[in-house]
């Protein structure tokens, strides 16, 4: 019977459950995005857990438990690997992963929700950073972090070394998509109607040095939905505009300082496309150099593929 490793993810976006093979092979997976009610910008951690809650038996009757032997169960505890990291939204994962642990008799492995991105964006990438210390970018709703991070045999040693100093940049793309009359979380549906843009409005991003501020772009961008200064669509593309600028400003700042020019970039805003696709053209440039590395857009947002990855490497590297 083929060997997999249970990855848990209980965030404050979404549900998540994944048995994934050494190799890497998903054969297996549920997810659930948490409901949000119409005009909300988010959840309290009581209603997310109990979502959770809710959801783990019913996402668990649609994975194969009969078709594989689990090896060992790995879960994100906590949403980042340093002190005093802590949000109740995990612990539902973390308890489900113990009682399944005790009962099958299989190790329990423990990781991190910001750890669990950065795997799943180094296997789903089309290659991965060729060195083992690079720059890595977590951008999400509830992270907005530039990482220097060291791949090891049983995961990633992560020393942040700047990021927002105030909202994240999943906070501006949900609040402004909102404020447009998008459900919560709004970024495909600001992405998509980004698309019809005619580029003409913009507005000035916030970088010093390795520290970025989304408050003051926020302002602007109400400020131009309230008085009808630009089209929806313009005001959509502004706001995917200010945050690669805001990147690229920060990067840029980070390769002259002498960090890695392998950068890798994570979480559910790095699945925008044209974010993409405009970083890769203002720093691939033959002036940077730098090599950028993107997680698949599917395993972008909050996903427990990377939570399964991180059990292997831990796994193998307890059986040495």
């Amino acid at each position: 019977m083929t060997k997999v490793i249970l990855g848990i993810d209980t965030s404050n976006y979404r549900t998540s459950l994944c048995l994934a093979q050494e190799d890497g092979r998903i054969v297996a997976e549920a997810k659930r995005l948490l409901k949000v009610k119409e005009g909300k910008r988010g959840l309290q951690q009581s209603e997310a857990v109990f979502q959770h809650v809710m959801n783990l038996p019913e996402l668990s009757e649609q994975m194969k438990w009969n078709e594989y032997e689990i090896e060992a169960i790995c879960v994100s505890e906590k949403p980042r690997p340093v002190d005093q990291s802590y949000m109740p939204v995990f612990k539902v994962g973390e308890g489900l992963g113990k009682s399944l642990a005790t009962y099958l008799r299989v190790p329990l492995h423990l990781t991190t929700h910001q750890e669990g991105h950065i795997a799943a964006g180094e296997y789903t990438a089309e290659k991965r950073p060729g060195e083992n210390r690079f720059l890595a970018v977590h951008l999400s709703g509830g992270t907005s972090e530039l990482l220097v991070c060291e791949r090891h045999e049983a995961g990633y040693a992560i020393e942040k070394v700047g990021g927002t100093i105030d909202l994240h940049a999943g906070q501006l793309v949900d609040r402004i998509g909102v404020a447009l009359g998008m459900s919560f979380p709004a970024g495909p549906q600001l992405e998509e109607l980004a698309k019809g843009a005619s580029g003409e409005f913009r507005i000035s991003s916030a970088v010093d040095g390795f520290s970025f501020s989304f408050s003051g772009p926020e302002a602007s961008l109400l400020r131009a939905i309230e008085a009808g200064q630009a089209a929806p669509a313009d005001i959509a593309r502004a706001t995917e505009q200010c945050i690669a600028n805001t990147l690229e400003k920060t990067l840029r700042y980070a390769i002259e300082q002498g960090l890695p020019k392998d950068i890798l970039i994570v979480g559910g805003v790095a699945a925008n496309q044209y974010m993409r696709e405009r970083l890769i053209k203002r720093l691939e440039h033959p002036a940077v150099k730098a090599r950028l590395y993107f997680c698949d857009p599917v395993y972008s947002g909050d996903n427990a593929y990377g939570v399964a990855m991180l059990g292997w490497m831990k796994q193998n590297t307890n059986i040495k």
